[in-house]
């Protein structure tokens, strides 16, 4: 919006400078002639048309140094001496937009025509002829023009390189922090996800070749050291490429969904509507809610089952997880990193998050998030699954 009204103040202030040129060339050119001959009426035209043509300077600046250069020559052709002010105005547009060679060349050409155009309007001396088209068109005028175009056209690109600079600094600082933190997460996080998952494979292993049965909390643990470390090295590889992200989304929700079921839980996922592609920032989104949810219910909630619901809206995506805990409409909850954490990704794309005790006991969270509109996948969406 503010590049349109940027646009719109550049046309008004372009058609101001272009009716102020051309009024004042027939202020000039009408001063001292009160004859309207047909000759005089075609030299008023071309004062005036020299002059509004400047309003196109910005968009056409090379057609606009001919249309004021033939229009001077013209009208001193039909005998008005008016200095070429607007071909000095065409000649500092053209040489700001990076036309250097076309305006040396027009230049040429206009100020070999200029005394040509004074002889036709009656003057056989060659002398004054060449005095009235410096009159006309001083060179020393010319040089300050294309000098000041110049000048300005330097100035805006080192304001673009300064630019350009800063962005590239940014960038660079942003790589910079992003590797920090990749490295910082590595040295503090693998090690112990690591262990955590090797004692826990040895620990199934040793009970396997025992021939006992093997607790589902171990098996659990398993998994999901498993998981961490996926997880893990996704995120790492999203922080040190630039442009990569995780690829755990949308699609892998019922993933999520399959592995709360081995941990005990009765888990069931509900997808309502047609699956529409959606910004992998939502999709992304939408795993890490049920991802912290179905975690939450297995850490706190001392539940036995818990039900996902994903509604595919056409302009939304709607995220629901119910579950039948210890938690009640008494009882307020705490909000910890993980409900804050699934707060911010939602806030941040525009979105709506509850997260409380229902009414008839356990905890549901529930989310809203806004997608563009876009034409059904053709693809199959996700499984939908029912209860175990």
């Amino acid at each position: 919006m503010s590049a349109v009204r940027s646009g719109i103040r550049a046309d008004v202030f372009d058609w101001a400078i272009a009716a102020c040129v051309a009024a004042a060339l027939l202020v000039t050119g009408l001063s001292g002639r009160p004859s309207t001959t047909g000759l005089d009426l075609l030299g008023q035209v071309l004062l005036a048309g020299g002059g509004l043509a400047l309003a196109a300077r910005r968009r056409a600046p090379v057609v606009v140094l001919a249309v004021t250069g033939l229009c001077a020559v013209g009208y001193q052709a039909a005998g008005f001496d008016v200095p070429a002010v607007a071909y000095l105005f065409a000649v500092y547009a053209a040489v700001r937009a990076g036309h250097r060679v076309a305006t040396v060349a027009a230049s040429v050409v206009v100020l070999a025509a200029l005394p040509l155009a004074a002889m036709a309007a009656g003057l056989h001396d060659t002398g004054e002829a060449f005095a009235q088209a410096r009159g006309a068109l001083e060179l020393a005028w010319l040089v300050a023009a294309g000098a000041a175009g110049e000048a300005l056209r330097q100035a805006e690109r080192r304001a673009e390189e300064a630019e350009r600079t800063r962005e590239e600094t940014a960038r660079r600082r942003a790589d910079e922090e992003r590797l920090r933190i990749a490295r910082e997460l590595h040295d503090s996080l693998t090690h112990q996800i690591s262990i955590i998952k090797v004692q826990a494979e040895v620990a199934v292993h040793v009970a396997r070749r025992r021939g006992e049965q093997v607790p589902d909390a171990l098996l659990a643990i398993q998994e999901a050291g498993r998981e961490a470390t996926r997880e893990l090295r996704a995120t790492l590889e999203a922080l040190r490429e630039d442009g990569t992200s995780p690829p755990r989304g949308l699609d892998h929700v019922a993933e999520l969904v399959e592995r709360a079921r081995t941990t005990g839980l009765d888990a069931t996922l509900t997808i309502e509507g047609q699956r529409r592609p959606v910004p992998a920032a939502v999709s992304r989104t939408v795993y890490r809610i049920v991802q912290e949810s179905l975690t939450n219910v297995a850490r706190h909630a001392a539940a036995t089952t818990v039900s996902v619901r994903v509604d595919c809206r056409p302009d939304a995506l709607a995220i629901r997880v119910d579950d039948d805990g210890k938690a009640t409409p008494a009882a307020a909850p705490v909000p910890g990193v993980g409900l804050t954490g699934m707060r911010e990704r939602v806030t941040a794309l525009g979105g709506r998050l509850r997260a409380e005790p229902r009414p008839e006991g356990g905890f549901t969270v529930q989310a809203e998030l806004p997608v563009e509109q876009a034409p059904l996948e053709r693809t199959p969406g996700l499984p939908v699954e029912q209860g175990s």
